[in-house]
């Protein structure tokens, strides 16, 4: 959240509207990404070989990339079924969405790997911020703003509760090293790769 208020952000989204003429408004928490798989793995080098489902994009494939995991980008509306039939073995996201989509009916392990602290961006296009007046632009934005505060605040506060819930429905809920896999990303994998630049990682971690 402190990102999302830095100047890093701030630069990132400005180049973001010089590059599409959409105008970011709010960001909003979406939870620490953790994976569910059929086979228990709590490091790195156990994942060789597994089929992970994750979005498309290079920053989602990195970690199974990193850990010789094979990447396995399934439309998000199947990977409940995907999970099901044994198409994947695992697949990666927050807690509150595991449960939404009821990943764990069909995944027994529950690993708290926290690859990713994921984020949704409030976007407006310029085909309706342009009709607005500075005024209107400014309701707008602390409108969406207010938005992205209450539902991240819901979000943190389910996300500390579901780990213990989930142990209640019998899975196996694994605590691993989060900062080994981390370094096994960053030695593994380049930024460039990524399409991010490593000056921007430096600053986003540098944030206290």
């Amino acid at each position: 959240m402190k990102y999302g208020k830095s100047d890093v952000f701030k630069e990132l989204t400005e180049g973001y509207k010089k590059a599409t003429g959409n105008t970011v408004t709010a960001l909003t928490y979406y939870g620490a990404r953790h994976a569910t798989s059929n086979k228990l793995f709590k490091n790195c080098d156990e994942m060789k070989g597994i089929k992970m489902r994750v979005p498309d994009s290079p920053a989602y494939t990195a970690l199974p990339r990193a850990c010789g995991a094979n990447p396995t980008p399934i439309a998000f509306a199947e990977v409940y079924l995907a999970l099901q039939n044994g198409t994947v073995d695992a697949q990666e996201n927050p807690l509150p969405t595991i449960e939404a989509k009821k990943f764990f009916e069909v995944q027994k392990n529950i690993i708290l790997t926290g690859h990713i602290s994921d984020a949704l961006l409030t976007v407006i296009a310029p085909s309706l911020w342009g009709k607005l007046s500075p005024a209107e632009q400014k309701t707008l934005t602390d409108v969406t703003q207010e938005a992205a505060v209450n539902a991240t605040n819901d979000i943190r506060k389910r996300e500390g509760e579901l780990a213990e819930e989930f142990k209640k429905k019998g899975n196996n809920v694994v605590t691993v090293d989060r900062a080994d896999f981390q370094q096994r990303v960053l030695k593994a994998i380049t930024f460039e790769s990524m399409k991010l630049e490593k000056k921007d990682w430096d600053r986003v971690i540098a944030i206290k």
